[in-house]
């Protein structure tokens, strides 16, 4: 099984990020799994931190086409599915009517998982403003009375990339502000932001006094192995009825792309 993982950040300017998210993706995918990891175009942000431009709803959006070429490419070159490894899984309806390979996101999996391990989650973030797109996303899936609400964790990227060696300070801040939403009544946090997560499963923070501390990165291609499994086995596979499924012809996707000057 050969999974495209795509990321929101430009990985090749984060080597130890990197390293990290391969070493732990390998602890939790089979041994016969191949992920493949991608990240944003060389130059999307004017720093190695998308979180400047993807405050904005704008630029989101506009940065947030790449996951729609990406995607076809994915289907392309023969993956098996696409792993969309960050929070707000951009387009990920569209993309979903343009392909035909299983395709997970990362805030959709966890948001439901979530609601399979414990009553009510809490959702830990970055960028503050961003709190507007996943409280809608949290009410389109029909989750707003399973989550206890969406808190910024009190500290930033940069700050997670400078304790990779030496983490033991930022994990007791994450703790702390983590049990703001336990006292709120969350039996699950997300700890939404991909590099949070990955700093805190590669250090096996995995609970709080009994609370889980979801996987995100595991969940989503834990789940996209299962996915795949599934359209192999008995032929599940995403609906094509009504308007959000209609597949268009790829011939008239091609011409828009290039149109638009999206090419792949």
């Amino acid at each position: 099984m050969k999974i495209w993982h795509q990321s929101f950040t430009e990985l090749q300017q984060l080597p130890a990020y990197q390293d990290a998210i391969t070493a732990h993706i390998r602890k939790a995918v089979r041994p016969d799994t191949e992920v493949v990891l991608h990240g944003v175009k060389p130059g999307t942000y004017p720093s190695n931190y998308p979180g400047t431009d993807i405050a904005h709803a704008s630029l989101y959006t506009l940065h947030a086409t790449q996951w729609i070429t990406q995607a076809l490419k994915a289907s392309d070159e023969g993956f098996d599915a696409y792993a969309m490894c960050t929070l707000p899984n951009p387009f990920i309806r569209e993309i979903r009517s343009l392909i035909d390979m299983p395709v997970v996101g990362y805030g959709e999996a966890s948001f439901h998982l979530a609601c399979m391990l414990g009553h009510r989650f809490g959702l830990m973030i970055f960028i503050a403003p961003m709190t507007q797109l996943y409280q809608e996303q949290i009410d389109l899936y029909g989750l707003r009375s399973r989550c206890v609400g969406v808190k910024p964790v009190g500290f930033a990227f940069q700050d997670v990339l400078k304790a990779w060696h030496d983490p033991s300070e930022l994990i007791e801040r994450f703790e702390k502000s983590a049990q703001t939403l336990i006292d709120q009544g969350a039996d699950v946090i997300i700890p939404g932001e991909m590099p949070l997560n990955i700093l805190l499963a590669a250090n096996g923070v995995t609970r709080i006094k009994g609370v889980q501390i979801m996987d995100g990165i595991a969940v989503t291609l834990k789940m996209a192995e299962s996915l795949v499994d599934l359209k192999k086995s008995v032929g599940l596979t995403q609906s094509r009825h009504g308007w959000l499924g209609s597949k268009p012809s790829r011939e008239r996707v091609d011409q828009i792309l290039e149109f638009y000057g999206l090419s792949i």
